[in-house]
């Protein structure tokens, strides 16, 4: 393997919820391999201090302010902008809480987010990349709540769960296009969403009895496979899971 194969110069990238966390750090790390990115998000301050970052670095970025589960709002801003070549799903949320609590605000929250909105996207992205005859990179960020099950986390897993069905089933239909579709599962990363939950040691504990290799994950952590996942690196890779869960799901 070459460094040329993970090269992504003159290539678009998209990349959802960039505003902090996992997606700062992909859209950074993206940008670093070569890429062009578009940093995205509902809140402007954040992604254009993600952009003006990436740009002080020597990359190339810009900050676009949107919604994501505004589906209308999401497609008309792709299809007035550029093709991209990389698109990464990654807005998320959740809601942990026993079934008992979950009411029907929390379900339409997360599987609005989660599920709906990152239906959508990829629907605005990939047709763009269909009428433009360009092939490209889908990765959706998952996680290891979509291959197993969690206490407080129905919901969560519920929407993870169906975005690995509908990746498999997207790169059935996207791959005489040229265009590959995969997912990313990481197990506990510390991010401003984390933290709270992992600021109680009890949890932690629990967390880290479960991750073999002895540590929580890192944004670089994703960042460098969605590097792979964007790159000629993984050009036969499509379908698939890509697990960054330190060995939670290994038992």
């Amino acid at each position: 393997m070459t460094p040329s194969r993970f090269d992504l110069t003159g290539r678009r990238a998209l990349v959802t919820g960039a505003g902090r966390g996992i997606g700062r750090a992909i859209a950074a790390a993206l940008a670093e391999a070569g890429a062009e990115v578009t940093l995205l998000a509902r809140t402007g301050a954040e992604v254009e201090a993600g952009a003006a970052e990436i740009r002080a670095a020597g990359g190339r970025a810009r900050a676009e302010i949107c919604d994501v589960t505004d589906v209308a709002a999401f497609a008309a801003l792709i299809a007035a902008g550029p093709v991209y070549d990389i698109f990464v799903n990654n807005a998320g949320t959740n809601r942990p809480k026993p079934l008992s609590d979950v009411t029907e605000d929390d379900f339409d929250a997360v599987i609005g987010l989660n599920l709906r909105a990152a239906v959508f996207a990829a629907q605005a992205v990939t047709a763009r990349m269909i009428a433009g005859k360009k092939p490209g990179s889908v990765i959706n960020i998952s996680s290891q709540m979509g291959h197993v099950g969690a206490a407080n986390r129905t919901l969560y897993c519920a929407s993870k769960w169906a975005i690995e069905g509908f990746t498999k089933s997207l790169a059935v239909e996207l791959g005489s296009h040229g265009i590959r579709v995969n997912t990313i599962c990481p197990t506990f990363i510390e991010t401003p969403m984390t933290r709270p939950m992992l600021a109680d040691p009890a949890f932690r504990r629990s967390v880290m009895q479960k991750i073999k290799l002895g540590r929580l994950g890192r944004p670089e952590d994703v960042a460098d496979a969605a590097v792979y996942l964007a790159s000629d690196a993984s050009s036969l890779m499509t379908g698939s899971a890509l697990m960054l869960d330190g060995g939670w799901t290994a038992d």
